[in-house]
């Protein structure tokens, strides 16, 4: 019961109050006034209560309405932001009367504003109390004075306080104009396109942080806490020892392209990101370091897309070697076989373009791999589509199953056009494949020839066969078996997918 009086008390004070006084929430709705403020602003109780400040008034046709309105809520949203008292010596507002014939007119006031915080049970700001002092016979009594004399009145002034209004309105002047450049230099720094933070202490407290560098760290809540308690997983990164190396000796460290792991996503795993930074000392009073400036910028694509380029070069220089190789074997391979020149030249010409059909089937794909059928149609369609009958499921290729398949098809293509099944008009190639042990993988090819020539095993094995059982055995780790049936040619080649690009 007494708590309820002592509250019902401090309301009707707060009412009685002849000062007029407004309570606003942090969100500038309006939470009460007192019944000498509802005078002062020519308002109901019930009109401006649960309203926005700013919405509940009509400022007025003056022009200076809206920089009136920004003035009173800058120093408002100052004093719930510092938690300190504000004060506005002077702004100028119109408010709306009616006249004896029930128009609407509106009368310039000119009044003195202080804004305090409130504070709840926790500390946080929850409330602000806005002081309002009509001050409007002053500044007109002044402007009387003013026009009639055509100088401002020194003894008017001293008679109202000692000048204090006039030095009151030039000291809100200057603040106003100090405050527009801070806003300025707040939004260039907020708006700075690399990351910028200022730390404080030997701790590293976060006192400032741009959006940039919000962005950088998933924009977790930083300002007020140290590096150590904000980004706990730099802690063994090297990054605090840095900055207490900066403190301690006033020695600016620069990073360049530096690995820093760092949680952007809350509960998400670790993130490498690169950086260039700098780490730069702040000197306060008598030269004495107070915290460390940090300015820089991520370059995490950069450095990734230098991996990318240098593992692209050598692993074009690796390949270049392995066609190098593969070229000379077929040369080599192609000589003993052919002692007419003439004859060289067309075979080994056939087989560099062999070799150069499935190269423009990685490059299509950026030599990530190719699919088994198109390394098939490739090596076969200069016989005919309707000559080659090809069947079976889509199987990706690695860049080096692929080089070597293609050669290997174009062996058997070109045996079967010169001694096999499409040596004649009738003839046909059936390849079939299937993927076996789907725990670890096996691809079985059949090529089987019908409708040509009676075939016999050759006397001796040539440069086809050869390349054949070489690449598979030893490329493919494989097995290939080769059939010379009467009534046409069969191979059945076997090996493993799961082996990996594998090239040497």
């Amino acid at each position: 019961m007494r708590q309820l009086a002592n509250t019902m008390d401090l309301g009707a004070a707060f009412d009685a109050s002849p000062n007029a006084y407004v309570l606003l929430n942090t969100d500038l709705v309006i939470a009460g006034a007192n019944t000498a403020y509802l005078e002062l602003v020519n308002a109901k109780r019930e009109q401006i209560i649960g309203r926005p400040m700013f919405e509940a008034f009509d400022s007025g046709p003056s022009d200076e309405a809206p920089e009136n309105v920004r003035q009173v809520r800058d120093s408002i949203l100052h004093a719930i932001k510092t938690g300190q008292r504000d004060h506005l010596a002077i702004v100028r507002f119109s408010i709306p009367f009616e006249d004896p014939t029930g128009a609407v007119i509106y009368e310039d006031r000119f009044w003195s504003a202080t804004h305090t915080p409130i504070r709840d049970e926790t500390g946080k700001v929850a409330l602000v109390l806005q002081h309002t002092t009509d001050i409007t016979e002053i500044e007109s009594l002044r402007h009387q004075v003013g026009a009639v004399t055509g100088e401002t009145s020194t003894a008017l002034d001293a008679a109202l306080g000692g000048g204090v209004l006039a030095r009151a309105q030039q000291v809100q002047q200057s603040n106003r104009k100090l405050e527009i450049e801070r806003r300025k230099l707040n939004d260039l720094f907020m708006q700075a396109p690399g990351f910028v933070a200022v730390l404080g202490g030997p701790d590293h407290v976060f006192e400032l942080a741009n959006s940039a560098y919000g962005q950088l760290i998933g924009h977790r809540e930083v300002l007020g806490k140290s590096v150590r308690e904000a980004m706990p997983e730099v802690v063994d990164q090297g990054f605090i020892d840095l900055l207490d190396h900066v403190y301690a000796t006033g020695e600016t460290y620069e990073g360049r392209e530096s690995l820093l792991q760092l949680q952007r996503r809350k509960g998400g795993d670790l993130e490498d990101v690169y950086l260039n930074f700098i780490y730069q000392p702040i000197r306060g009073e008598e030269g004495r370091i107070v915290g460390v400036f940090v300015q820089g910028y991520e370059v995490t694509e950069t450095v990734k897309a230098d991996q990318r380029q240098r593992l692209m070069i050598d692993e074009l220089n690796h390949r270049v070697k392995n066609t190098l190789a593969t070229v000379q074997s077929i040369a080599m391979q192609t000589a003993r076989t052919h002692e007419d020149p003439a004859s060289f030249a067309e075979t080994f010409q056939s087989r560099l373009m062999a070799l150069s059909h499935t190269h423009n089937l990685l490059t299509r794909s950026h030599w990530e791999g190719a699919d088994l059928r198109d390394v098939l149609q490739h090596e076969t369609l200069a016989h005919g589509v309707h000559r080659v009958i090809l069947n079976g499921p889509a199987v990706a290729l690695s860049p080096a199953m692929a080089v070597s398949l293609g050669m290997i098809f174009h062996e058997l293509a070109t045996n079967a056009a010169k001694y096999g099944a499409l040596s004649t008009g009738d003839g046909r190639v059936f390849v079939d494949w299937s993927v076996q042990d789907l725990t670890d993988r096996k691809l079985v090819i059949f090529w089987r020839e019908q409708g040509g020539p009676a075939v016999s095993e050759p006397s001796r094995r040539g440069f086809g066969s050869r390349l054949i059982e070489r690449n598979v055995r030893h490329d493919l780790a494989g097995e290939a078996k080769l059939v010379y049936a009467s009534d046409g040619f069969n191979a059945e080649i076997s090996l493993p997918l799961d082996r990996g690009d594998g090239h040497e």
